[in-house]
């Protein structure tokens, strides 16, 4: 990545110069479709782009940012500059600027296969081509030449020429259509990073949102082999309830017209908020059976994009340091609004059990940072897309809704977007709306939540009288610094029919290190303390003996779903802080999962299980405990519901735990149909899913991967059949996959992932432990020279995080010392990997203590 960073102070030095007017993108993508591939250098396509800005020191200087393989010419003002002697491969200088100027590029940009700038795909199953565009936080200039900074804000007029048959999307509607041209209407300004291109012969289908004078045009567009899978129907319903919520709240039309979706191929992201072009992931359209997790993971996605509209497009952070002002709103909206206007209302189940579970454990990294971070530049703010800005931050939004109340804070969201409509803001700007509307101290509620970092942990210290009466419950407050926390405390009891059931709550405003919960004083004794009840905080739970004893024999018999999440969202904390062995969260999941009703809790728990056996648990019982495992999920696999989604769940948990003989001989005959379970229907995702511990424990060879391939011939497939043979396990494999994603940039980002995931088989371990000294020769190459995207995959992914020995640490410690001047977006990378290793070391030793 030479020379394509920028940094913050440049960012700040540019606007202050700079006000840009407006843009003209002429994209020509015909090449697009050429049958031959050139005989050197990428394939590119022609941009020509016309920027209109104003200086506000005329004679000074600045430049523009463009990543491209070659550049045809420049015009500033109508003089002719010299490429070779302005164009560096990543900025334009730009001289002697005018009071008033025009910028005109003429550039040959190429095609990205990492997912970032213009995206092609090819798709193996019928040889279409596909081409979308993704950006953030700086890939519009492998597209166009800009000013690739969020607070240069401009409106856009895109024209593109696609091969003959294709149909063409942009951010502004289409405005009129010569020969294979479209000319798209004229954006509102907006930030380079949300500007958006889709092209290709997409599968769309339209529908219209109504909301009494005003009228969106909606669209979804998927993959021609897709369609058949696209439940496009559900997509806008979700999208119109939606729209009905937020126009109902935010009280401020929805700004950028139309309102399309693509769901793309080869996607690095979730998804991205392109105003009027939003573009997901197209694993979000399912080929086979899913849960309603699933639904309503999709569900929470399309409206955290739809919350952008407002949250991040109207109005912008003016710099990365702020990008929570956008990403904590969204999360937060995601799942308030399934909440509020859609049939997913116990959305705040799985927050407090899954999305937070992120947040947890980014909190605890050595590279934790407050809401608001430190972004010294690009590199800073690709890696800070993290479980801090997004889930973190989501949070202590809900923590902020209880502090200001509902009605204030949405208040101040409405004052929010009209002062700063189509601008830019920092936290200041916000903190003073809500402020306004709260009569709240904001000041020193952001500097406790969002300008420091860390987790607290809550711990209940309960005394009683002899009658069996509280005498005192207080609240111990462990963790730097100490917050402010507004918490509900709630008391469990036995019933008599076995239920575990709440019979006391209290409010109370947790400060400092101690605090008493008056309220709840001569009240009967519980069996359960849940601090954090109803999850109006962030923090850590904890528990005293009491409820820990109570939790182990009865936790499946905790009737609110939201508690038992919190409950089991705990635990998993106690293991991953070496509190609790991980024998004893696995016995947990193996004695009460069973009974878990919300399948995304349950999908969480399951892989929670997973690495509690593969990084927690000690060598010495690691094989029986996951024996144990895959024992304990087919037995509830037999027992669940016939056809249900639990049963799906435990099925492909069995899958992924598998570690007998006999599991093998089962998975293989529930493939060839030699073995059924009542209700349970093996379609083509399942297939996949049994046949790769199949295929990773040397029970099936390549030529049974080769066969699924030919079952499923399609781009999915394509991706699995990637990972299986990665799979497999011989030296040579891994070898060929190393050199793969190592050596060679030719494979797609999809499938550098697809890869990795492959190789790195926790079965494999003493196959794998040779890589570890050629991970710390190559990483700070790769990242040199790689896209950030992809030196991010390979550096995390092949981390030898499997290696799980002081040895490895060790290694990993030499390499930091000996680079302290590598990237510093690299060695946090490298920083994070040893953090989790040395935490799996020290959850086995604190199993291996347990005796």
């Amino acid at each position: 990545m030479p020379g394509e960073n920028l940094s913050r102070d440049e960012a700040r030095e540019r606007a202050e110069l700079l006000s840009v007017d407006g843009y003209e993108v002429v994209l020509d993508l015909r090449s697009a479709v050429d049958e031959a591939e050139p005989a050197e250098g990428p394939r590119t396509f022609r941009s020509v782009t016309t920027v209109r800005f104003r200086a506000a020191a005329p004679g000074a200087s600045s430049f523009a940012d463009l990543i491209a393989p070659s550049v045809n010419s420049v015009t500033l003002n109508g003089r002719a500059l010299e490429p070779a002697a302005v164009f560096d491969g990543a900025r334009i200088a730009l001289e002697g600027l005018a009071s008033e100027n025009v910028l005109v590029v003429d550039a040959n940009c190429a095609y990205s296969r990492t997912g970032e700038g213009m995206h092609r795909f090819v798709d193996p199953e019928d040889g279409e081509v596909y081409l979308y565009t993704q950006y953030e936080p700086a890939d519009a200039r492998r597209v166009y030449a800009n000013f690739e900074q969020p607070d240069l804000k401009a409106p856009y007029r895109f024209e593109v020429t696609a091969p003959e048959g294709w149909q063409v999307w942009s951010n502004g509607a289409e405005e009129s259509r010569e020969g294979q041209t479209r000319r798209f209407a004229e954006t509102a300004p907006i930030s380079t990073y949300i500007t958006c291109v889709v092209a290709g012969p997409y599968h769309y289908v339209t529908d219209t949102y109504t909301r009494g004078d005003l009228t969106i045009p909606l669209g979804a567009m998927c993959r021609k082999g897709l369609a058949k899978h696209f439940d496009a129907d559900d997509v806008f319903l979700v999208t119109k309830q939606g729209f009905d919520l937020f126009h109902e709240i935010f009280d401020y039309p929805y700004p950028f017209g139309k309102y399309d979706q693509a769901f793309v191929p080869e996607y690095n992201l979730g998804a991205m908020e392109n105003p009027g072009m939003v573009t997901f992931r197209e694993e979000y359209i399912f080929r086979g059976k899913v849960t309603q997790a699933s639904y309503e993971r999709r569900a929470n996605v399309i409206l955290h994009e739809m919350a952008h509209m407002w949250f991040g497009d109207l109005v912008t952070m003016k710099w990365w340091d702020d990008l929570w002002l956008k990403e904590s709103f969204a999360d937060f909206m995601g799942s308030f609004g399934l909440v509020e206007a859609t049939r997913f209302d116990q959305a705040w189940v799985t927050f407090a059990n899954s999305r937070k579970a992120w947040a947890y454990r980014a909190d605890q990294l050595p590279s934790t940072h407050p809401i608001t971070a430190d972004i010294r530049d690009l590199e800073d703010a690709k890696l800070n897309f993290d479980g801090i800005t997004y889930a973190k931050g989501a949070a202590v939004l809900k923590q902020l809704v209880a502090y200001v109340g509902r009605d204030a804070f949405l208040d101040g969201a409405r004052r929010y977007f009209k002062a700063h409509a189509y601008g830019n803001t920092t936290l200041d700007d916000l903190l003073s709306v809500l402020g306004e509307v709260s009569g709240r101290d904001m000041a020193q509620w952001s500097q406790a939540w969002l300008q420091t970092a860390g987790v607290n942990a809550l711990t209940p210290v309960v005394t009683s009288d002899a009658a069996g009466r509280l005498t005192e419950l207080a609240v111990v407050q462990e963790g730097e610094p100490l917050r402010p926390h507004r918490v509900a405390v709630g008391l469990y009891r036995l019933e008599a029919d076995g239920s575990l059931v709440r019979y006391a709550r209290a409010e109370a405003d947790v400060a400092g290190a101690r605090t008493v919960v008056a309220d709840l004083a001569g009240l009967e004794r519980p069996d359960l303390v849940l601090v954090n009840d109803e999850d109006l905080t962030y923090c850590k739970i904890r528990f005293d003996e009491a409820s820990l004893a109570a939790l182990r024999g009865h936790l499946g018999d905790l009737t609110d779903p939201l508690a038992r999440a919190l409950c089991w969202s705990a635990l998993w904390n106690l293991t991953r802080d070496a509190l609790m062995p991980a024998r004893d969260f696995v016995s947990l999941v193996l004695a009460h999962a069973g009974r878990e009703t919300d399948v995304g809790v349950l999908q969480q728990l399951h892989a929670q299980a997973l690495s509690a056996v593969t990084l927690y648990t000690p060598a010495a019982r690691r094989e029986q405990t996951g024996r144990d495992l895959a024992a304990g999920a087919l037995h509830e696999l037999r027992l669940a519901e016939p056809g249900s989604e639990h049963q799906l769940t435990w099925a492909r948990f069995f899958a992924a735990s598998a570690a007998t003989e006999g599991d093998f001989q089962l998975l293989l005959g529930l493939l060839d149909g030699t073995a059924r379970i009542d209700g349970l229907e093996v379609d083509q995702e399942l297939r996949w899913d049994f046949l790769l511990p199949l295929v990773a424990h040397g029970a099936v060879d390549e030529a049974a991967v080769e066969a699924e391939l030919t079952r499923d011939d399609t781009a999915s497939g394509k991706r699995h059949q990637v990972r299986c043979l990665a799979a497999r396990p011989s030296e040579a494999v891994k070898d060929q996959a190393w050199a793969a994603v190592v050596e060679s940039d030719a494979l797609s980002n999809a499938l550098v992932e697809a890869t990795i995931s492959g190789m790195q088989q926790s079965s494999q371990r003493e196959l794998l432990a040779g890589y570890t000294e050629r991970y710390f020769e190559v990483i700070e190459r790769v990242w040199a020279q790689r896209s950030i995207q992809i030196g991010i995959d390979v550096v995390k992914g092949l981390y030898p995080m499997l290696q799980d020995a002081g040895a490895t640490v060790d290694a990993t410690d030499a390499w930091l010392a000996a680079r302290p001047d590598a990237a510093p977006a690299l060695r946090r990378l490298v920083l994070e990997s040893r953090d989790d290793l040395a935490r799996a070391l020290r959850g086995q030793a604190c199993d291996t203590a347990a005796g």
